[in-house]
């Protein structure tokens, strides 16, 4: 039996990327402009809902160009969101939507506010089987085809071992702990494409995984096996196979948690976790990972909602600090991919400011993903009045929107996807997970 570290126990019971469910008012935004529906292939707003201010985008540039080009403000705006819709099915009514949304099921959600992305959990019950969790993508991406916005990307937190919002619909994999005892980059590269290709047999575009935290506290209460391990050397090779593992199943991975949350004693989801490394001991021990996913072409790196006073004084966690989201991770680390936040509905982001200010700094900061805000149609609105008050540029705005196009369209996204949930637990998957877990010392 593979061993397992000290607080397991209390990870698996605190352990929800975004667990809070506090239901924030449903205010009525104003629904973004659009125009007729569009094929899932390829949207089309009309060019009448160009905001007139809209930096020019070459029309006969990539299809994300050209998606930018044809955008309102409103959809540009929109398009920064990831959310949580709750049910099974995209046509079935939830009154928890209908408390957060207006509306009341998640394919009406979709087409009110067209978000750029939806992430699925098994407590909002998006998960039961997976002919049914294939059906619900489907029927999401049709619902964002038929607002005439652009295409929705689905993503989900399948890090396995400990965080698998699959369950037992997906191969059993180990966890990142596991299969770093092992010391094979290897493995780490075939347990993430297989995770991949089974993600896409349930038309999941997007994974946020691989964890690249270095585990250097044995007190650490969200981290420990989660991670590949506590050497940043080790953990950093066992990232950069992992995310060439999910591009081979042409999967996007999201490394998290920038700049580092592996020296913590506090929990983010519940607390405002603080790193006293300095920034020496920051590129030693935090940066190797992200480094190299990110010279394995990572798709997007999420923030920690941690203060590292020693590389921002301003006591502002990492989410909402430009100095370390465009200073080290922009400007030193050279990414120029998608900066998504960790889910904004978490303690570690919500003490100092309120959810429509969080919204605002984290663009401010240089996020691009705005993860699962606890009230949507607040954190729209207040993004949507910065850029009308001239507080952030419309120019900043199209530069996130691009980023987030730019990887829906290497990923295929735009392009028509298909399911297939009869694939999943593959006997060629099968023996990648016996042949991992029998490798783990």
């Amino acid at each position: 039996m593979p061993r397992i570290r000290h607080g397991v126990v209390m990870i698996a019971a605190l352990l929800v990327t975004g667990c809070s469910s506090g239901i924030g008012a449903a205010s009525q935004a104003p629904s973004p402009r659009g125009s007729a529906p569009a094929s899932v292939s390829r949207p089309s707003v009309s060019p009448s809902s160009v905001s007139p201010s809209s930096p020019s985008v070459r029309p006969s540039g990539s299809l994300a160009e050209r998606t930018l080009a044809e955008m309102s403000l409103r959809d540009k705006v929109a398009q920064l969101f990831t959310i949580v819709v709750w049910g099974q099915k995209a046509g079935a009514a939830s009154k928890e939507n209908e408390a957060r949304y207006g509306v009341a099921t998640p394919a009406q959600v979709v087409e009110k506010f067209r978000p750029g992305g939806v992430i699925l959990f098994d407590w909002a019950g998006n998960v039961s089987g997976a002919g049914q969790v294939a059906a619900l993508t489907t029927g999401l991406r049709e619902a964002a085809a038929e607002s005439g916005g652009a295409p929705l990307m689905i993503g989900v937190d399948q890090e396995n071992g400990l965080v698998s919002r699959l369950k037992s619909l997906v191969t059993k994999f180990p966890g990142a702990s596991e299969i770093g005892e092992t010391g094979k980059t290897a493995n780490a590269r075939d347990v993430a494409r297989a995770t991949g290709e089974e993600l896409r047999d349930l038309g999941i575009s997007l994974d946020f995984a691989p964890v690249a935290d270095v585990n250097i506290n044995p007190r650490n209460p969200v981290i420990g096996p989660r991670a590949y391990g506590s050497d940043p050397g080790k953990v950093a090779a066992m990232v950069g196979a992992a995310v060439d593992g999910f591009h081979a199943a042409d999967v996007a991975s999201v490394a998290k948690h920038f700049p580092g949350h592996g020296d913590t004693s506090v929990d983010s989801h519940t607390g405002l976790p603080v790193i006293t490394h300095s920034k020496t001991q920051w590129r030693k021990l935090d940066a190797p990972p992200f480094r190299a996913a990110i010279a394995h072409d990572v798709d997007a790196i999420m923030s920690a909602h941690v203060v590292m006073p020693k590389l921002d004084p301003s006591g502002d966690p990492a989410t909402l600090s430009h100095r370390i989201l465009t200073g080290l991770l922009r400007e030193e680390l050279g990414f120029d991919g998608v900066i998504s936040t960790d889910a904004l509905d978490m303690a570690g982001v919500r003490k100092k400011y309120g959810d429509a200010e969080v919204a605002v700094r984290a663009v401010l900061a240089g996020a691009d993903m705005l993860l699962m805000p606890p009230n949507l149609p607040k954190a729209y609105d207040a993004v949507l009045d910065a850029v009308k008050s001239g507080r952030i540029s419309e120019r900043r705005i199209d530069e996130s929107v691009l980023r987030i196009l730019r990887l829906k369209e290497k990923r295929g996204v735009f392009g028509p996807i298909r399911t297939d949930p009869g694939a999943l637990k593959s006997a060629a998957h099968r023996k990648v997970a016996e042949r991992v877990f029998a490798a783990v010392r």
